[in-house]
């Protein structure tokens, strides 16, 4: 009685171990992501109309940046991946969460985001995220986003952000290190939106 009982346990442990398998190769041993250095603290509130209210929406990349991996840039024409650096989601949603966070924290606007409050607001931040990866030749991280402002009135306002990070080859380091770019970036469109 008591070795069937082991036998079952045992079973459905081996079934469960199926169930979470990640497939196509091995785990990464981390995953990277972006966290906003400014949030907004617990229990703050926000009140205004929907058409009134500022959407930050996800931002357009090139197929290199619509992967979880970490580009590298190794000349004007040649382009590798970071070794063991992969994203926990694609790098445009990360950015459009730190540029939603950061302008929610640090602006005057009523940021609505989800469903059909994105469509309602008047005023839209969208663009591209031009590039977000590691280039060898500066040794650096660079993070570039060419931001479109649309007001409520038609009119469109565009602006370029860059910032970039002195980093070593290695996925730590890297991911550190284009978090704070994020950062920055972030910090600079807050502003710039107001």
């Amino acid at each position: 009685m008591m070795k069937s009982k082991f036998l079952a346990v045992l079973a459905s442990f081996a079934a469960l171990s199926g169930c979470i398998s990640l497939g196509g190769g091995e785990v990464p041993d981390q995953l990277l992501t972006l966290t906003p250095s400014a949030t907004i603290p617990a229990g703050a509130a926000a009140e205004g109309q929907a058409a009134a209210g500022l959407a930050v929406q996800v931002p357009s990349v090139t197929q290199r940046l619509n992967v979880t991996r970490v580009p590298v840039t190794t000349s004007d024409s040649s382009l590798a991946y970071l070794q063991d650096a992969v994203w926990v989601e694609k790098p445009a949603q990360l950015f459009r969460n730190v540029l939603a966070e950061t302008i929610r924290a640090k602006g005057n606007r009523l940021v609505v985001g989800g469903g059909e409050l994105e469509y309602a607001a008047q005023t839209q931040l969208s663009g591209q995220l031009v590039d977000m990866g590691y280039d060898a030749n500066s040794g650096s991280v660079i993070v570039r986003y060419d931001a479109v402002l649309r007001l409520p009135d038609g009119t469109l306002r565009t602006r370029r952000f860059e910032e970039a990070v002195p980093a070593l080859p290695e996925a730590t380091d890297v991911g550190s290190a284009l978090n704070q770019a994020a950062n920055t970036v972030a910090d600079q469109v807050a502003e710039w939106v107001g």
